[in-house]
């Protein structure tokens, strides 16, 4: 399983969404399929779809733009439909990825660009508020688990970060 898509489908399940990875939409006549989507996560309360296309590729901007594009234009035009029109449903689509030498734009190819040390700072600001000795992250949830502990140990962590520099 690729990390980032673990990371998205581990938080996203944590917070209550139901989640589906590597999601094949488009059924063609030949029985291959349009595209396939990389997390989708559904929380049901809320009516809140989330399709996450996480990406670790060093692509150029142009060709990662393309990429986001193809996938995007497919969860607008399958999800929908897998969902149903229900009033209200809200779908957000975010193009998870690192930070690059070069400046990314706020949107590519349709979505919402979301960096890792975005979702990171998020996870770690909701985590850091739960102490592990008393709620602890369920074990189905080893990354989120993981994140946890470095939330509630960060102090020891940036001094021995800090020792190991000098």
């Amino acid at each position: 399983m690729e990390y980032l898509e673990q990371l998205a489908r581990e938080w996203y399940e944590y917070l209550g969404y139901f989640v589906r990875r590597d999601l094949w939409v488009g059924l063609e006549a030949d029985g291959s399929y349009e595209c396939q989507l990389d997390v989708v996560a559904y929380h049901p309360l809320r009516h809140h779809l989330v399709h996450l296309e996480p990406s670790l590729d060093l692509l150029p901007i142009a060709e990662k733009e393309r990429h986001f594009q193809l996938k995007f234009d497919a969860g607008k035009k399958y999800l929908h439909r897998m969902f149903g029109h229900a009033a209200g449903l809200h779908v957000e689509q975010c193009a998870l990825v690192l930070a690059s030498n070069h400046e990314l734009p706020h949107t590519i190819g349709g979505g919402r660009v979301l960096l890792l040390s975005e979702l990171f700072t998020d996870i770690v600001g909701q985590l850091a508020q739960i102490d592990p000795t008393s709620a602890l992250v369920p074990e189905q949830w080893p990354l989120i688990r993981t994140l946890q502990f470095a939330a509630a140990y960060r102090t020891q962590l940036r001094s021995a970060a800090t020792e190991t520099r000098a």
